[in-house]
């Protein structure tokens, strides 16, 4: 009886020691793309540069009740990928709703480049996928802004 517990014991301590290292594999990945985009972001604020951002874009976005320099994360997770939006996200000042909004736009829409290939070597129109897919998001951004 006393094996099997032992046994049990080194299982769980074998799968608990594959799970951190795993785990901290993952984060390391992450921290790589999130924290440089934090930065990168804030660095665009506090030069002014996000501001300007803001001005050009702010009409589009107010039709889906966004800043304009959410522009910003709308365009790192569509063409770079979420956890890019994610690190965007952070450094900004955004309510509740607008995350909301900007969350259900980017499932819709993220990775453009990296799923219009996947796209493609399923036989898929790749102009039609993207259309697709910018246009559910920009829907569900106008439909969102008017429920919430």
């Amino acid at each position: 009886m006393s094996n099997r517990i032992n046994g049990a014991d080194n299982v769980l301590v074998d799968s608990g020691k594959r799970g951190l290292k795993k785990g901290m594999i993952t984060l390391w990945k992450l921290t790589k793309i999130v924290v440089p985009v934090y930065f990168f972001v804030t660095f665009l604020k506090m030069s002014h540069a996000l501001d300007t951002i803001s001005i050009w874009f702010e009409p589009a976005m107010q039709i889906i009740g966004l800043p304009g320099e959410a522009s910003v994360v709308l365009v790192l997770g569509n063409f770079i990928n979420l956890y890019a939006s994610i690190g965007a996200i952070a450094s900004m000042t955004l309510t509740i709703k607008q995350i909301t909004i900007l969350s259900v736009m980017l499932s819709f829409s993220h990775s453009l480049f990296l799923e219009s290939a996947v796209a493609k070597r399923t036989g898929v129109s790749i102009a039609l996928v993207v259309f697709i897919r910018l246009t559910l998001a920009v829907v569900s951004g106008i439909i969102l802004n008017i429920v919430l």
